[in-house]
């Protein structure tokens, strides 16, 4: 095995690495952003809300709804040139071929899906601080704003 080859097979390992990291992440947030938005609706529904409570607090709910969107998509499966489609067209001759042609191509495709699947994440965590926040700032409103 020639020190390219090398160079792009743990290339390859990484990306995919990445992504199964990035993907296990995804799905962690998840269910935490879940979670959260039924214990938030659990709570919501047997108190009293002033309005700025309400507003807050379905601004900060439908922000976590936006966070389980992007994470929705985050994970949703990406069928292109690269990966399982790909393969399961050719011929085990055909992937030898392929794999030894075609390595850097497709260390650049999962590269790009790499980073579509992280921006998405990194969006997500932003949304669901934001609405995590939110829904603390209407908690706060409502224990405080009754009187």
């Amino acid at each position: 095995m020639s020190a390219t080859h090398r160079t792009l097979t743990d290339a390859h390992a990484e990306v995919r690495a990445e992504i199964a990291r990035t993907d296990t992440k995804t799905g962690l947030l998840l269910a935490f952003v879940g979670a959260v938005l039924a214990g938030s609706w659990t709570i919501a529904r047997d108190l009293p809300l002033t309005v700025p409570a309400a507003v807050v607090g379905g601004v900060g709910m439908a922000l976590l709804v936006a966070a389980a969107g992007l994470l929705l998509r985050s994970t949703r499966p990406k069928l292109g040139p690269h990966g399982f489609p790909l393969w399961a067209t050719l011929t085990a001759e055909e992937i030898t071929a392929t794999v030894s042609t075609d390595l850097a191509a497709d260390i650049a495709g999962l590269s790009r899906l790499a980073v579509a699947k992280f921006t998405g994440l990194r969006r997500a965590v932003d949304l669901t601080l934001t609405g995590g926040a939110l829904l603390i700032l209407a908690a706060l409103l409502t224990l405080g704003g009754a009187a």
